[in-house]
Formats: C-alpha cells, sequence, structure tokens
C-alpha cells in the first residue's frame, strides 16, 4: 500500500537558494498631508506622501484586525440583545418565485519561496518590509522578472480544478491607484490566462444544498496568475502603516461561472477549492489563516421566466470563511428581492460583509464597469508552457481528495463524514499519518483478513476522535499541539505506539479506559524509559485485561438492580427492552464492579439475560 505523497513531491521541484533579506523599515501613509518619514534604501527616491481621500481609490483601507473568535462573541451578543433569532441556513436555501444565481472568485496566495517578478523571499509574520526587492516598490529602473518556479505550484492547482493548460499565456497591466500598489497598476493575466475550462464535482458528502441533489458541475472560467498587494495596517490617528513584504506575493484567481444557484452550494466549493489547493501543495494556508480570500457575485431573478437575463450583480468582497461566504449570499439575496419587491431597482455595486452580521454593506458604486485601462505588459514575454511539464505535473500529482475518500468509505468502511475530515485535518499530513498506520497494522497483522480491517477501522476512529481529545483544553492547562508531518509522522504519538495500543485494545487484551491512559501517557512523554515500546509496558506494568467470569457477571448484575424495583417493573411484559433504562442499569454494574475487569458489551448481555428471569421473580411476589 505505497503510496506518495504530493507534497514530498514537490519539495524536489526547482529548489534554489533563497535570496539574501532585505533591509527596509516599516513605511507610514498618513491620510493627510504632512511629512512621513520613510526609510531609505542606497539609490531609492523617498516616495511621495499617499492620501486616503475615497475619491483617489477604488479600494478600502484594511480595517483594525479582531480576533474572529472575538468577532462572532461580540456578534452574538449583539444578537441576543437585540431579540432577533437567525433562521437556519438549512432552511433558507430557496425563496419561491425567485432564482438566485451565484458567480464565486477565489484569490489564493500560491505556496513559492519567491515572489512572482523579483528575486524577493515570500514572507509571512516576519519583521515588516524585511524581503522587499527594488521592483516591488516601483523604483525607476528596476524591471519585473518572471520566476519561473512559481508557476509550478500554479499549474497543479489548475491541474486539480481540471482546466485546460494554455500553451502560451501573457501577462497585463491592471491599473488603479492605492498606495498597496506603489507601481499604479497589477500584473496579472486578464486576456490571456495560463488555465481554462475547468470544472468541480460537488457530491452531496461536500455540504452542498439539498436542493441539488446528487451532486452538481461547476463551471471555471479561467484560473489567471497574478501579484499581491502590500499590507495596510490601519493605526490610531488616521495614520496607516504599510508592509511591503506582501507586494508581488503571486497569487492565482480562480473565476467561476455562474453555476451556482444556493447559498450552501456555494460555501461548499469554496471549502472544496480549499481541500484541492490544499492537496496538490497550492496554496500557504487557507481562509482560516488568510491565505485564501473569496469575492462572490450575488443577482436574483423571478423564476416564472426562464429565458428572462440574468439580474443585476453586486459583488461582496473579501469573505474570509465559509460561513461567512454562505450567510453573505443569503443577506444579499433577501435584500436584492426585497427591493425588486417594492419596485426598486439593483444597483452594480461593491458591498462589503461583517462576521456574525444580517445584513451586507455598500462600499462603493459601479456605474459601470470599472476602466482598468487593461494592456499587456511591456516588459514582460509570453509564458511558454511545454506539454511535457503538464504530463509530469500530472503523473506526480498523486491520489486527489476524492479518490481518497472514496478509497477511505468503500475499502476501509468508514463514514463519509469522518473520512472527508481525515483528508482534511491538519492540512493533509492526518491522513498521511493514517496510511502510515495502516502500513504498519498490515505489517503486524497482515493484509485483507477480517482482523486487520476492524484495526482499520479502529484506528480511523482514535486518529480522528481520540487524538483531538488529547489537546482539548479541559485536559491539561499545557497542551500541546500534535504537529503531523507532511510525511505523515507525529513526535508526540509515534505511529508505533498508536498501533500497539489499537491491537491490544482491539484483541481485548486491555480494555478502553486502559487504552485511552496509555495514549494520554504516550502524548505526555511519560512512558518509562527502560520500556521499549508500549506493548512492553502493558506486559511489565499486568495491564492485560482479565475479565470477570459469568458468574461474578450474574453478581454484579443483581447487586446493580438491588433497590431499582421501579426501574426493573418497567422491563415487565415489555417486547422490546427500554434501551435507556437498560443502559441504566448496566452503568451500575460498571460502577459497582472492577470496571477494568468489564467488557460494557458482555455487561449488556447478562444483564438482559438476568432480567429475564428477574422479571419473573418480580411478579411471582404476593402484591
Amino acid at each position: 500500500m505505497a503510496r506518495i505523497s504530493t507534497k514530498t513531491l514537490s519539495r524536489y521541484l526547482f529548489q534554489g537558494q533563497l535570496p539574501r533579506r532585505g533591509c527596509l523599515s516599516l513605511w507610514q501613509a498618513h491620510s493627510s498631508i504632512r511629512p512621513c518619514p520613510v526609510a531609505s534604501i542606497p539609490s531609492a527616491r523617498s516616495l511621495r506622501q499617499l492620501r486616503t481621500d475615497a475619491s483617489l481609490t477604488q479600494r478600502d483601507p484594511a480595517p483594525v484586525h479582531v480576533p474572529l473568535r472575538k468577532q462572532l462573541k461580540d456578534e452574538a451578543k449583539k444578537a441576543k440583545a437585540s431579540g432577533k433569532k437567525k433562521t437556519k441556513n438549512v432552511d433558507n436555501q430557496v425563496v419561491d418565485g425567485w432564482e438566485l444565481t451565484v458567480g464565486i472568485e477565489i484569490h489564493a496566495q500560491l505556496n513559492t519561496a519567491r515572489k512572482l517578478f523579483s528575486a524577493a523571499t515570500t514572507s509571512f509574520n516576519d519583521q515588516p518590509n524585511s524581503h522587499v526587492a527594488y521592483f516591488d516598490l516601483a523604483t525607476p529602473g528596476s524591471q519585473p522578472i518572471f520566476q519561473k518556479e512559481t508557476l509550478i505550484p500554479a499549474l497543479r492547482a489548475a491541474l486539480a480544478l481540471n482546466c485546460d493548460i494554455q500553451p502560451v499565456s501573457r501577462f497585463d497591466r491592471k491599473h488603479y491607484f492605492h498606495w498597496d500598489q506603489p507601481s499604479g497598476y497589477q500584473i496579472t493575466q486578464f486576456y490571456e490566462p495560463f488555465a481554462r475550462n475547468g470544472r468541480i464535482m460537488l457530491q452531496p458528502r461536500d455540504g452542498i444544498a439539498a436542493e441539488d441533489g446528487d451532486g452538481i458541475s461547476i463551471g471555471i472560467k479561467q484560473v489567471q496568475m497574478e501579484q499581491d498587494t502590500a499590507k495596510t495596517m490601519a493605526q490610531p490617528g488616521d495614520v496607516q502603516w504599510v508592509d511591503f513584504n506582501r507586494t508581488g506575493v503571486p497569487l492565482i484567481e480562480i473565476i467561476t461561472l455562474p453555476d451556482i444557484h444556493h447559498p450552501a452550494t456555494a460555501a461548499a466549493f469554496v471549502r472544496k477549492v480549499q481541500i484541492l489547493l490544499n492537496a496538490v501543495d497550492s496554496c500557504v494556508s487557507g481562509m482560516e489563516a488568510g491565505g485564501l480570500r473569496a469575492d462572490v457575485n450575488v443577482s436574483v431573478r423571478r423564476s416564472d421566466d426562464p429565458s428572462a437575463p440574468l439580474g443585476t450583480r453586486t459583488e461582496i468582497k473579501n469573505l474570509s470563511s465559509f460561513k461567512a461566504v454562505e450567510d453573505a449570499i443569503i443577506a444579499e439575496r433577501d435584500r436584492q428581492i426585497s427591493i425588486l419587491e417594492a419596485g426598486g431597482i439593483i444597483a452594480g455595486e461593491t458591498r462589503g460583509w461583517s462576521i456574525g452580521s444580517t445584513e451586507t454593506r455598500r462600499l462603493r458604486g459601479k456605474e459601470g464597469e470599472v476602466d482598468y485601462r487593461y494592456m499587456p505588459d511591456p516588459d514582460l514575454s509570453p509564458v511558454i508552457i511545454g506539454d511535457d511539464l503538464v504530463s509530469h505535473l500530472r503523473t506526480a500529482m498523486g491520489q486527489l481528495p476524492d479518490a481518497e475518500v472514496d478509497e477511505l468509505i468503500q475499502e476501509f468502511g468508514i463514514t463519509s463524514k469522518d473520512a472527508l475530515s481525515l483528508v482534511a485535518l491538519d492540512g493533509g499530513n492526518r491522513i498521511e499519518y493514517f496510511w502510515n498506520v495502516v502500513d504498519a497494522l498490515s505489517a503486524r497483522l497482515g493484509f485483507d483478513s477480517p482482523e486487520t480491517l476492524a484495526c482499520y477501522q479502529l484506528a480511523a476512529n482514535w486518529i480522528l476522535h481520540e487524538l483531538g481529545r488529547l489537546t482539548a483544553s479541559h485536559q491539561t492547562d499545557s497542551a500541546q499541539p500534535l504537529e503531523f508531518t507532511p510525511e505523515g509522522q507525529c513526535e508526540r504519538v509515534p505511529v508505533k505506539h498508536l498501533v500497539d495500543i489499537v491491537i491490544s485494545l482491539h484483541q481485548r487484551k486491555i480494555t478502553a479506559k486502559v487504552a485511552k491512559e496509555l495514549l494520554w501517557v504516550v502524548y505526555r512523554g511519560t512512558i518509562p524509559r527502560e520500556y521499549a515500546s508500549v506493548r512492553e509496558a502493558i506486559e511489565k506494568e499486568n495491564m492485560w485485561f482479565q475479565e470477570l467470569s459469568e458468574a461474578e457477571y450474574e453478581v454484579l448484575a443483581r447487586s446493580a438492580v438491588e433497590g431499582q424495583d421501579d426501574v426493573v417493573a418497567q422491563f415487565v411484559d415489555c417486547k422490546q427492552y427500554p434501551t435507556g433504562k437498560l443502559m441504566f442499569l448496566v452503568g451500575r454494574m460498571m460502577r459497582l464492579g472492577p470496571e477494568e475487569k468489564i467488557d460494557p458489551k458482555n455487561a449488556e448481555s447478562v444483564m438482559r439475560r438476568f432480567l429475564k428471569t428477574y422479571v419473573v421473580e418480580l411478579k411471582s411476589k404476593p402484591s
């Protein structure tokens, strides 16, 4: 069952020496005209003061960052105070008499060592302005130099999205003025992108709306490469700090066709794209870390005339979570329908969305298509992509998430929910850990035996659920993350230790309670050094499961029902025992006896048999 990880393969492509760090200090751009101290570099001119007048820009200043958890808490408090109750989204996918149409644009940061057109290193959470080249600042005389290695993750992404790779693509200039774009234009691929005509299939297990039935195919118009802008950080007193580390970081923009008609399906699409990009090691991080952002275009029209043109669309910018995608679409759909039913007209405009909100807000108008004065970039040559490179990358991509989920469901009997979670968790690293456990179990027990298959399923359950409980806050104040590597290793819970625990538990040599205690000991690194393995620790510490005899079980069962005549009376003349009451009595057995010697299933069986005779005794007693 050997597998080649896509992430492992990618590390061997286009590796090179990282460029030297720059030495720029943090720059400030004030919103009023006054001198602004700027750090200088050799031969670089001072930047002019930039105004924040809204009439000069089409981009909004970045808001002060507020942690997502705090945003959700604050919005929940506001909603509770207002007394409004939100409709569950599952019941809010369709409005009778209206058809919703959604198109999505996704911007994803590519996983590259260098920027798109300069040798500066890509930087995340480093010292501001420490990774900046002359071209990133549009220094006069500097020229863009396309970094060929940035094309590799972009191609992997396009192939994962089932796109046709274009043999020739070109870069264009998109002109607009804002302080986060010092050149006055962004380099993108508007006319001739490197990939077109993609398609993604979504299934019910992906979380699509029930109205989309057994699945939906969503077309991708094109995928284009482009450069990111600088990062603006709002400060008190009308001051904006600008970090140019992000300028020129390579992005891909994924543009869909207007094939989406339900909010939940839109969110499922963005989630699926994130999973695919991560699986082929194209994207730096997901929405939760800011590495992927979504803009949605929303329009409505009456459903009684399918031939009518689509309604006027509005664009909701910079959605940062899957839930935000769904909630914002619902809110904007309802706003547009309300206006149209009142006889109004939908204005083409750009709108914003705040987490936990119930309404979108207007950012700026679009009285027509914005004239970005696109033009071919005269400083950049066409990008020629050979068929041999595309063929190599397609062959080396390995198994994509859908195929992996299908294998987990069909060959291992894992539920679709658990299979999807295994594939998505820890950036795909946890499923690699699972495959390593599978290989180790196969080596110990052999392939394809019923016992091995049962151990696979038990291992999947423990990797998904029990390992997650280790880092729960109630366990310890100093819980450490498990940190799975791309190769599927985990230093805190090595594969060999988990395999020992799973096999011992399945073979009923230890109880579930002992197994969980052993896992906790492994996680904390407190297994005595003289033990080479968990199996040896079980042996030396005499943790073997020594189950009670049948007679001892019956004694416990009788003790459990003593004084519980009211409960036992509910089993008289019952064709089917009430489950809740039965498990109540089994629970008493577990508490009264030595738990480490009791098998819950056997305890339940004994209790069922005991009740048959005990109920007869109870009925024969004089009233």
